[in-house]
């Protein structure tokens, strides 16, 4: 029989290298491997490696390689390679990236060495930073790109392909091109595509569409999501009075939804994203995304036990009632979570406001319902014929109070955070499992006491 044999490519090589006793041999070597690395390749191993050494294998980077592979790279890993960088180098990457992706980076760095890089651009380019830098991290002024081409509302379509031909190289995207009159007041956007195929004595207003923009204090995930429910390539970005402020393009949009649902996913599970690669994170830095909410749902599930505590009695004269907590807290919690997320996932594509809170408990309270009916009668009659109908009967109305009590909850947490600014998907699964937890028991040693007859 045919071993089985593993090929090493170029970056498992580089990986290994990298990770390794570093000398004059293997630093040739990484610079030859770097060669014949595809970039993704690359950018893996380096947000795989500690800052320290990925910045061994930056270095032997060409220049145009080395900025392909840092804009890959997450913020905050961006920023970690800097500071371990410095020089001349990194000065010229900076100088390169387009400034909403230098925002982000600076927005992650010391001020000391964010105002050093800042000091360092051509000019231009340091205001163009300093507009989008001076927007909240959370609005989506933030991520624009201030290097927009847009056209006059009283130019031809001659004149205005003049004015792209002769700004190609300046902005972030030409496909979609907005159009202004006096004061940059967005009027609306042509297409190059239509741009290219009119009448050269065509007027531009004759081309032009209405625009669908955002304010640039507009939270980011919700620019992305109207983005995306648009099926846009681009969107002119405004102040209050509609003046055109930038562009925000896909690339960018991509990076946020990217953002914001790894950022959703590691809160659900009760934990904080990590701003780099799992392998490249410090044992310290992902305690500390993870040790916050163990505390708070280590705190929130005494709640539990002390509800065990005050039952305790009514458990010491029924003593089979313990063995079906864990199915009834596990019931409680599922259900509620998959409300939670169901309502959490409505809520970021605006299928669902918070004005539709009483519609959403009204839904879910009916679909409690049917789905209690469905467990509570499984519960009936598996506990009844095992463990005698007295116990059945608690089961099947245990099963359905919980699981009409969990989706009531589970849709309600989520509009609930969204009202007073929360994230929703804080209010998910570990708060909602946790609330559930002592709810349930208290349904259930109830129910118990009343057809049991207990005391």
């Amino acid at each position: 029989m045919a071993e089985n044999t593993q090929v090493s490519t170029p970056a498992d090589q580089l990986e290994a290298l990298l990770e390794g006793p570093l000398n004059a041999h293997s630093l040739d070597e990484i610079a030859h491997l770097a060669e014949s690395t595809p970039r993704p390749e690359l950018t893996r191993v380096i947000g795989a490696v500690p800052p320290v050494r990925a910045a061994v294998l930056f270095r032997a980077l060409r220049k145009d390689t080395s900025l392909a592979v840092f804009e890959a790279l997450p913020p905050g890993y961006q920023a970690e390679l800097i500071r371990t960088l410095r020089g001349p180098e990194i000065a010229a990457i900076i100088e390169e990236l387009d400034p909403d992706d230098r925002a982000e980076v600076f927005g992650e760095l010391p001020a000391s060495l964010a105002k050093k890089l800042m000091l360092g651009l051509d000019p231009d380019e340091r205001e163009m930073t300093a507009t989008v830098l001076g927007y909240p991290k959370e609005a989506i002024g933030r991520y624009m790109s201030p290097e927009v081409l847009s056209l006059r509302n009283d130019w031809d379509a001659r004149t205005a392909l003049e004015s792209v031909r002769a700004r190609i190289d300046e902005p972030e995207t030409v496909y979609l091109l907005p159009v202004v009159g006096p004061g940059k007041v967005l009027e609306g956007v042509v297409s190059l595509r239509s741009l290219l195929a009119a009448d050269p004595d065509l007027p531009l207003s004759a081309l032009t569409r209405e625009a669908t923009s955002v304010h640039a204090l507009t939270d980011r995930e919700e620019a992305a999501r109207e983005f995306l429910s648009h099926r846009l390539i681009a969107m002119p970005v405004t102040d209050e009075e509609d003046r055109l402020l930038g562009i925000l393009t896909m690339d960018d949009v991509l990076d946020i939804m990217d953002e914001e649902d790894a950022e959703d996913a590691a809160r659900s599970g009760g934990a904080e994203p990590l701003d780099r690669s799992y392998l490249s994170s410090s044992i310290l830095r992902i305690v500390r995304s993870r040790i916050v909410w163990l505390l708070v749902l280590a705190v929130s599930a005494i709640l539990t036990v002390q509800v065990l505590e005050v039952f305790e009695s009514k458990l010491d004269q029924v003593v089979i009632l313990a063995l079906f907590i864990p199915l009834l807290t596990g019931t409680g919690g599922n259900t509620g979570n998959q409300a939670a997320t169901t309502v959490t996932r409505a809520l970021a594509v605006g299928e669902v406001r918070v004005r539709d809170l009483g519609k959403v408990i009204w839904r879910e309270l009916r679909v409690g319902l049917v789905l209690g009916s469905v467990l509570g009668s499984l519960g009936f009659v598996v506990a009844g014929l095992v463990y005698g109908w007295p116990i059945g009967t608690v089961m099947g109305l245990t099963l359905l109070s919980i699981c009409v009590m969990a989706a009531c909850v589970g849709g309600l947490m989520p509009i609930v955070a969204k009202k007073v600014g929360a994230d929703p998907a804080v209010f998910s699964n570990p708060f909602i499992s946790t609330f559930c937890d002592a709810t349930g028991l208290i349904l259930y040693f109830t129910i118990a006491t009343v057809v049991l007859g207990l005391h």
